[in-house]
């Protein structure tokens, strides 16, 4: 990015707002009947509720403290143009977080998360909205040239990827998730080591001589965010989502984005060109 570039994308960065846990207005469900044993009736009424509750919304100011997911749900979102970062507080428990782990799990667990939302601002499409979250270019002509030509390299590598015999992903498709998921390692990965140079190795509870139950930090941080992904898939369903779904399958989710990140081959080893640390992989990074 050139100098101009950056001061735009930092003033993007702090106005960045926070939304962790649960929103400040709760939402009122009182008009809406729930009825054990009428399913089709409940889908029906909550669509109906659904809807008069968006069309109220008409011809008054944005609420910009609205939530779209329940505080129970295990999921994340980063909104362009609230140009905010919501975690619910279903996420906000383990494999994601667990405040009786030592920071390098957390780092690698809910900070790689963290860092995927914040990543969001910042992508193809992210990146076109500015910190009030308009529309608006604030790249140089010159910054987003090179931007672009950087990401389609990562959709071709992306395209590469066999999820299925003779089916890979769509690289386009999944390009700002993809995005958001090697930015957010890094970005998660700076502050573990942040935060290991000024709490001090040491100084970690349950390490002996830079290890704990056999791993190091590094490497504890890496096993975290590879099972973060861990899932059962058919066939069947690994195709339908490769033509349809804006992620990435777990498997690549994990080893795409690993295999892009020379940190995770130094902390178990790898030599240079092995399969987990490519010399001639897309370097968007």
């Amino acid at each position: 990015m050139s100098d101009a570039t950056k001061l735009e994308a930092k003033a993007k960065l702090d106005a960045i707002r926070n939304k962790i846990g649960y929103p400040e207005n709760w939402r009122d469900y009182s008009t809406l009947t729930v009825k054990r044993d009428d399913y089709l009736g409940n889908v029906e009424r909550s669509q109906s509720f659904e809807r008069a509750r968006n069309y109220a919304k008409l011809g008054k100011p944005v609420d910009e403290k609205e939530w779209t997911m329940t505080p129970p749900t295990v999921n994340a979102y980063y909104s362009p143009p609230n140009n905010d970062i919501n975690f619910p507080a279903g996420i906000l428990q383990p494999p994601f977080f667990d405040n009786s782990k030592d920071p390098a799990v957390n780092f690698g667990g809910i900070g790689t998360v963290i860092g995927h939302e914040m990543t969001h601002g910042f992508d193809d499409q992210g990146s076109k909205y500015d910190p009030k979250g308009n529309v608006r270019p604030w790249f140089t002509a010159e910054d987003r040239a090179k931007f672009t030509e950087r990401t389609d390299c990562e959709v071709k590598e992306y395209d590469g990827f066999k999820v299925a015999e003779g089916q890979n992903l769509n690289g386009k498709l999944t390009l700002g998730e993809n995005t958001a998921d090697n930015g957010g390692i890094r970005i998660a990965f700076q502050a573990l080591e942040a935060s290991l140079t000024q709490q001090g190795a040491a100084a970690e509870p349950g390490y002996v001589d830079g290890k704990r139950d056999g791993y190091t930090a590094q490497q504890r941080f890496f096993i975290t965010f590879g099972q973060l992904w861990c899932q059962n898939q058919t066939e069947q369903n690994a195709r339908v989502l490769a033509k349809t779904d804006p992620h990435s399958t777990g498997e690549w989710r994990a080893k795409g984005t690993v295999q892009n990140f020379d940190e995770f081959g130094k902390a178990f080893g790898c030599k240079a060109g092995q399969p987990m640390m490519l010399v001639n992989s897309c370097r968007v990074w």
